[in-house]
């Protein structure tokens, strides 16, 4: 349900509490406010969780570049490593 709907279908239902005897008309107003403050708390959390996976997600893309860019060094520098003593034992002849 999207807060546009949610808004509505609460705004109806307060219109309704409003037509109902005094004794359970506040009642009835302490639970529609409790709902929307848990409706506006948990969008809020929902919204934080979202940027913490997109932060996570950046973060692990970073890190795959890093572990492939670290893995092509490690395949170069060991490339040279094989080929440097033979190259030192050619110009030694």
């Amino acid at each position: 349900m999207s807060n546009q709907d949610f808004n509505t279908r609460l705004a109806e239902l307060l219109d309704q509490i409003e037509h109902l005897p005094n004794g359970e008309r506040d009642r009835l107003r302490e639970l529609a406010d409790e709902t929307r403050e848990r409706r506006e708390r948990m969008s809020e959390s929902v919204s934080q969780l979202q940027e913490s996976l997109d932060y996570l997600r950046l973060s692990v893309k970073y890190l795959v570049f890093d572990l492939e860019a670290t893995r092509r060094e490690n395949q170069y520098l060991r490339q040279l490593l094989r080929e440097g003593p033979d190259d030192e034992r050619e110009g030694a002849d």
